[in-house]
């Protein structure tokens, strides 16, 4: 009986979303995307109006907020791979992610003392450090958390919690510089800090709610040759994919100063942030359920080939009303294709081995952030401001041509055909 209600059931929801698999995801899931929902309304609030701080308080050129935002994210990347190889290799994942978020919790006030570019880039790789630490654990335990044929509603879920938070806290943000200076066109240093300050209650729930609410899930018993052995060719393939994607995915921070170069307000700016994220949160779900139907990979060249268009418009927006259009765009974007990527890696590797492959995928994409920032940031400096999204678009279209060509190794195949 069950099978078969499973079965009509699919058949009355053909994009592969059925309401009802949303309450049978198990308590870690729940956990877990409650977990990230409230970090990024933390993290975003203080996150989306930095690159207007360092901008318009301090003074910062484009070409040091790329090499903060970029070298935020690589600097503290060993800690990925380390953090997912050491939740594999004791067979344990959740005390790792508290720790993480723990330490992106405890950083939060520093921001109040960023009087300098330097403090502020301390103030980053710190929590990026804490980002690197929980990152791996945390994508593992999702995938630990559900059968494999729902890998992707479980990472589209906890993708529209993390997206939907930080609609929230860029809300909180807007609330926050419309009370405190109103429509002044560039961020005060004193909203910044009471935005800060804001951002410090929800940051420590998230790391309470982890600490409560989650259960490591049992790994099956590996002997030590499985895990000496590589992860497979298919898997390096598509890493090398991803870091030719990623070298033209630059810094969000650039779009929002792309944005302001337009002559966007800074409400304006926030609004436009606002609408990215709510099309981010009601794509995530459905395209990952919609992924455990068809090939991930679908999805993913899909969204790639709409990044590159997307970033072609924002080379060649000459009016405000185009960046309301591409933040709506790029928001499905992210919602289709980013939470599919992390349900492919589950897919692909052995459940033993989850942690240490989603270490070096998230250490991949956080080592090549530094480069594809400091490039955006330069060429914006020497040609101009559309100069580093004809770039990314140029590698987005190269890497989906790329992904086209990649085939996916039997086990990630397999899902589509048992579903």
């Amino acid at each position: 009986m069950g099978p078969r209600q499973t079965r009509d059931s699919r058949s009355r929801h053909p994009h592969g979303l059925n309401p009802e698999d949303l309450g049978r995801l198990p308590r870690n899931i729940w956990t877990l995307s409650i977990t990230s929902f409230l970090m990024d309304i933390s993290s975003e609030m203080v996150l989306t109006v930095l690159p207007l701080f360092l901008a318009s308080v301090l003074g910062v050129k484009p070409t040091f907020i790329g090499l903060i935002e970029g070298g935020a994210e690589s600097t503290a990347s060993i800690l990925r791979v380390v953090s997912g190889w050491w939740s594999d290799r004791i067979g344990k994942r959740k005390w790792l992610a508290v720790l993480g978020y723990g330490i992106s919790a405890a950083v939060r006030p520093v921001f109040l003392a960023a009087n300098s570019w330097t403090t502020v880039a301390l103030s980053r790789w710190v929590d990026r450090v804490g980002k690197g630490i929980r990152a791996a654990p945390r994508d593992a335990l999702v995938a630990d958390s559900v059968k494999r044929e729902r890998h992707g509603l479980a990472f589209g879920f906890q993708r529209a919690a993390d997206a939907g938070g930080t609609m929230l806290g860029i809300v909180a943000a807007m609330l926050a510089v419309w009370f405190t200076q109103g429509s002044a066109a560039e961020l005060q240093a004193r909203t910044f800090t009471i935005i800060v300050i804001a951002s410090v209650v929800p940051a420590f729930l998230s790391v309470l709610a982890l600490a409560i609410g989650a259960r490591d899930v049992a790994l099956p018993k590996a002997d030590p040759a499985s895990r000496k052995k590589p992860l497979g060719r298919p898997f390096v393939l598509f890493l090398a994919i991803v870091a030719l994607f990623q070298l033209g995915n630059s810094a969000d921070a650039f779009i929002i100063l792309r944005a302001r170069s337009l002559g966007a307000t800074l409400l304006a700016t926030l609004g436009m942030l606002v609408v990215f994220h709510l099309v981010d949160t009601l794509v995530a779900a459905p395209a990952g359920a919609l992924s455990d139907r068809i090939p991930r990979k679908r999805l993913i060249v899909g969204g790639w080939m709409a990044y590159a268009g997307i970033y072609l418009g924002l080379a060649l927006a000459h009016a405000q009303w185009t960046m309301w259009l591409l933040y709506f765009l790029y928001g499905a974007y992210y919602g289709a294709a980013y939470g599919t990527a992390r349900a492919l890696v589950a897919d692909m590797v052995p459940v033993a081995s989850r942690g240490t492959a989603y270490g070096i995928y998230n250490t991949v994409i956080g080592v090549v952030g530094l480069p594809a920032s400091i490039v955006a940031g330069a060429l914006w400096d020497r040609f101009g401001a559309a100069s580093p999204f004809y770039f990314g678009s140029a590698m987005a279209l190269l890497a989906a041509l790329a992904l086209i060509a990649w085939q996916p190794p039997h086990r990630a195949r397999e899902v589509v055909e048992r579903t």
